[in-house]
């Protein structure tokens, strides 16, 4: 259980920040960015989150829990050594489950014949805005992925992926089960 007594430490005020293994780095680290894209997008599903209700809400809510496990699985880098802890790793299971979500509120919308704007609803207009969110999450966990020695998860980027197709598709339940999208409109000029 994570006990916090002091929220200032001054140990960052060197431009450095900890990682859950106790090393530090720059926070300018892609782990560091990869991380902080995830805590924004759980910062925005929760924005989401005061629109939501019921189901999608609890939906929601397991979402920002997954993606504080995704957080915690990017703060230990796996550099091969042995640890005195088991570190938490996000699972297959978890990205299964957002697939499993996907396809229960996908099955009553309408096929798309136009892209559509982010924008109807508050709540999915928000939710639109977490997508964004965490499609930049996941760009930043590939970049990861590819320029770091320490392994990233394929599960992370899964998940990542399957979060920004989640939202989209809430978004668009949240509009009227799609009937009140709002349709781009080609430029004529």
């Amino acid at each position: 259980m994570v006990k916090l007594n002091k929220i200032y430490t001054r140990t960052g005020d060197d431009g450095t920040t900890g990682l859950a293994d106790g090393s530090r780095r720059p926070k300018t680290d892609a782990r560091f960015v990869a991380m902080g894209s995830v805590d924004e997008t759980n910062a925005a599903i929760g924005v989401a989150r005061l629109y939501a209700a019921g189901d999608m809400d609890a939906l929601l809510a397991q979402v920002q829990n997954d993606l504080f496990d995704l957080g915690a699985d990017i703060a230990v880098p796996d550099d091969g050594q042995p640890k005195s802890w088991t570190p938490l790793r996000l699972k297959a299971p978890q990205v299964v489950a957002l697939e499993m979500a996907i396809d229960f509120y996908n099955a009553d919308l309408s096929a798309l014949t136009s892209f559509i704007l982010p924008a109807g609803s508050a709540l999915s207009a928000h939710l639109h805005l977490a997508r964004t969110i965490a499609r930049r999450a996941e760009r930043d966990a590939i970049a990861l992925r590819q320029t770091s020695v320490e392994p990233v998860s394929a599960e992370i980027v899964k998940y990542l992926n399957r979060l920004s197709d989640l939202l989209f598709v809430l978004a668009r339940h949240a509009n009227d089960q799609g009937r009140a999208d709002v349709l781009w409109v080609p430029s004529k000029a």
